[in-house]
């Protein structure tokens, strides 16, 4: 599987965030399992899932602190990476 996602370090916090449909946002269920798959990728990190609308606009599921933070960030200057596991 491959998939978007970058590692951050702000304020002495390093946090995962991986881009997800935008349905999985809808779900408790699904952000669960999302953050459970990830984990093997990013352990021990706070883990962001990140889903874009039509228009690009981003919405941020995760610590509020994090997601207050990147509110505030471009999605353009987010170091995006592809990641491939199975």
């Amino acid at each position: 599987m491959q998939f978007e996602g970058a590692v951050i370090k702000e304020q002495g916090v390093t946090f995962a965030i991986v881009i997800v449909k935008p349905n999985v946002l809808n779900s408790t269920h699904q952000c669960d399992e999302a953050r459970n798959s990830f984990r093997i990728i990013f352990p021990g990190m706070p883990i962001i899932l990140m889903a874009q609308d039509g228009r690009g606009t981003p919405t941020y599921q995760g610590r509020k602190d994090i997601v207050g933070f990147l509110a505030n960030t471009l999605v353009s200057q987010i170091p995006w990476k592809k990641y491939n596991y199975s």
